[in-house]
């Protein structure tokens, strides 16, 4: 470690403007204060600062390619007292082609840190603001904030989000690392100082929305400014599908979408899986092979964003008697679950931009009112949903797919034109387990009655509509449940036993966990043996927040118990599931669980009872979402039901858990998920995340931001996009059809 006081005066040429409200703690170009700045595994190699192309002065450090080479800031005595400051601001200025990741931390005496990881890109310097109190853009109702940096008073501001708690009357350091550099990296820094107010924070979400729903911070070719530019791409549009239909009119598929190439399989009057020469197949109702190629949340509900108390963030909502105001809706989505803690803005009003932009686009026009003429109430529009849903079909046939895959509109299905897919969501007031992760709730407890009776209830009125409809491909498991926690170590892949464990008797799920152990065990002196404990008796299991060991190669049985209890435990579940599907929609599949995190537990089980493994990758390619090499083993057809590439260069702030550089990338990510899907023989379809793009103000649901869509929030499709999306459909339906006409071995 290098330690060093900085000399009091160093070179200056000039210095950047501060900041309304902001004062110097420290300046690397002209110290007007004595701070100690101490450095491990960096340097400041340059006893004077350097002057940047842009005419400014800044301090160059440079991090070392360590685990965490860092820079660290501490009084010369006590702690400084930042009681009443907001963020903290540092003027920095990435020294290098490319963007680089620093990360903030803030201490306070008690050993209490605030953090931030801040993404600063390459180009001129900035004031980083990180907040002293954390935050982030949850706290203004969205999944990620708007671009930065952004240009406020003449200054480039990048507005960091921030994490944790501290002390701001004991504050004792403020470290700059760059975590893992792969090469030595160079971090122009000029002044760290305190910011006494948070009017930049504020003005950074004034008017960020538009009368369209757009960002107003960006240009993009497919943005909206009027409401004729939506009639003018609908009128496009129309043309383009009806020649894109006329194509596919002569493709040789039976009326489901099933290839008439290749061998005939038994038609059986419903969807259903079959596996022959090697790969697995769905088979339409006709007896055809069926690649499934869907879209998840085709719905006309999709561009509800909560306004209430946060106006000032949209910049024309409709008024009152306005005709889209009929727009407007109220809601609630304070849950409870780790989904939804952390955001503001989360219940109240809100309003549905997608729905109004349709309406600019198919409406009328309200009469205009001449002189001397009593005005007459215009009336209120609504979506028209039989021409949305024709629409709609039109572009999913156009566009290659085939599948309306889960969320979708209820309504699209009874058209009888696209294959489509049904959530089965159980909710009742049946027991539940923590295992860390409970991101959409806690696990339900399938060892509870109640559970049945739930099950039984949601797949009764779910399949009630639907029992003999040969266009139903089949119902999803629900969607995304915490098997695991996120993470390798034992406590995460195990965190379903854990959890139980944890757990007071009355909970069912504990009473079959003590059972399995009573049962081989007998007492606590072989439970003990078994996994290295000293239980001195076996109501001690029993007893809530019982904390159990961790695996161990010395102990192997501690982890065959928790497998063994995982297995039973996923095994009650899909089979309580399946016996009611089986009662109720005996016709219809069950297309699995729709993993986001599994265990191979509660995968085998799953394989055991459903007909259909579906797994939520948001990977390149679907093998690096999960190990196919075991999926194997479990010879069963797999259907990724979700995947996605998004970009931030759209308007939508949040790229999705998958993001591209470009949209121009989009297309070809897109393209290489179907090949790598296809060259897997047990995967029989791939569903695309999602119709539209999420609000850039965040969903309902969690605040999501995501720009997702193959349709923005005015309802224009991305054109790019859209045609590679159908060149890449186009192409995996004629190599499948190539595959089939070739000779088996």
């Amino acid at each position: 470690m290098i330690r060093r006081t900085l000399p009091a005066v160093f070179a200056l040429l000039f210095s950047s403007p501060l900041l309304a409200g902001q004062q110097t703690l420290f300046s690397f170009v002209r110290p007007a204060s004595v701070v100690i700045v101490t450095t491990t595994d960096a340097d400041l190699p340059q006893y004077n600062a350097e002057q940047t192309a842009e005419g400014e002065v800044l301090r160059r450090v440079v991090f070392n390619p360590v685990a965490r080479p860092t820079l660290r800031l501490s009084p010369q005595s006590g702690a400084w007292d930042w009681s009443a400051g907001q963020a903290l601001t540092l003027r920095l200025q990435s020294a290098m082609d490319w963007a680089l990741t620093v990360d903030v931390t803030v201490q306070s005496s008690d050993g209490r840190t605030l953090t931030s990881r801040v993404d600063l890109p390459a180009g001129p310097a900035q004031t980083v603001m990180v907040p002293l109190k954390a935050r982030s853009p949850l706290s203004q109702g969205m999944r990620a904030g708007p671009p930065m940096p952004w240009v406020h008073e003449g200054q480039r501001l990048l507005l960091a989000s921030s994490e944790g708690e501290v002390d701001l009357g004991q504050v004792v350091s403020v470290s700059l690392s760059i975590p893992n550099p792969r090469v030595a990296q160079s971090l122009l820094i000029e002044k760290v100082g305190i910011q006494d107010d948070d009017l930049a924070f504020k003005a950074a979400y004034e008017g960020l929305i538009d009368a369209y729903g757009q960002s107003t911070r960006g240009r993009w070719p497919e943005k909206i400014i009027n409401d004729q530019q939506l009639k003018a791409a609908e009128r496009r549009e129309r043309q383009q599908l009806q020649g894109w239909l006329a194509e596919r009119g002569k493709q040789r598929l039976d009326i489901y979408g099933g290839l008439l190439a290749g061998p005939v399989f038994e038609a059986k009057g419903f969807f259903r899986t079959e596996k022959r020469d090697g790969r697995w197949f769905l088979v339409t109702p006709e007896g055809h092979p069926f690649y499934s190629l869907g879209v998840n949340a085709v719905a006309s509900d999709g561009g509800r964003t909560y306004v209430a108390g946060r106006q000032t963030q949209f910049q024309a909502l409709p008024g009152e008697g306005e005709p889209l105001a009929a727009f407007y809706g109220e809601g609630n989505n304070d849950d409870g679950n780790p989904s939804s803690q952390g955001r503001n803005f989360k219940q109240g009003r809100w309003f549905d931009f997608y729905a109004a932009n349709l309406q600019r686009t198919y409406g009328e026009p309200c009469p205009e009112v001449l002189e001397g003429q009593t005005a007459e109430v215009c009336p209120a529009p609504a979506v028209d949903a039989p021409r949305w849903q024709a629409h709609a079909l039109d572009r999913l046939l156009a566009w290659g797919f085939n599948t309306l895959g889960n969320w979708s509109d209820p309504a699209l299905g009874q058209a009888k034109r696209v294959p489509y897919t049904l959530p089965l969501s159980i909710v009742g007031d049946y027991a539940s387990i923590s295992t860390g992760m409970d991101w959409w709730g806690r696990m339900p407890d399938p060892f509870d009655p109640r559970f049945a009776m739930a099950t039984e209830r949601a797949v009764a009125i779910a399949a009630r509509d639907h029992r003999n409809d040969p266009w139903l491909i089949g119902y999803f498991a629900d969607n995304e449940l915490a098997w695991a926690a996120p993470g390798d170590d034992p406590k995460a892949r195990y965190g379903l036993a854990y959890g139980t464990l944890r757990l007071t008797t009355d909970v069912p799920a504990k009473r079959a966990f003590l059972k399995q152990l009573r049962d081989k065990y007998r007492n606590e002196e072989g439970l003990s043996k078994a996994w290295g404990i000293d239980l001195q008796g076996w109501e001690l299991l029993e007893d809530p927040g019982f904390e159990a060991p961790l695996p161990s190669p010395e102990h192997p049985e501690i982890e065959r118990d928790y497998q063994h209890f995982q297995l039973v435990f996923a095994e009650t579940y899909f089979k309580t599931i399946a016996d009611s599907l089986q009662w109720h929609a005996p016709n219809h599949l069950l297309l699995g669980g729709r993993y986001a995190v599994s265990t191979p537990e509660a995968v085998k089980a799953c394989a055991e009872f459903c007909d259909v493994l579906s797994f939520n990758f948001y990977t390149l390619k679907p093998e690096d979402g999960y190990d196919f090499a075991q999926l194997a083993e479990l010879d069963k057809p797999v259907l990724v039901s979700e995947f996605q590439f998004g970009s931030r260069d759209r308007g939508p702030f949040w790229p999705g858990p998958l993001e591209v550089a470009r949209e121009e990338d989009r297309g070809p990510a897109y393209g290489n998920f179907l090949k790598a899907a296809l060259a897997q023989p047990m995967i029989v379809g791939a569903h695309w995340f999602q119709y539209l793009d999420q609000p850039a103000s965040g969903r309902l649901l969690d605040g999501e931001n995501g720009h997702l869509g193959l349709v923005a929030i005015t309802d224009v499709p991305y054109p790019g996009f859209v045609k590679a999306v159908r060149r890449s459909n186009l192409q995996l339906m004629d190599e499948l059809g190539r595959i089939l006409e070739k000779p088996a071995p």
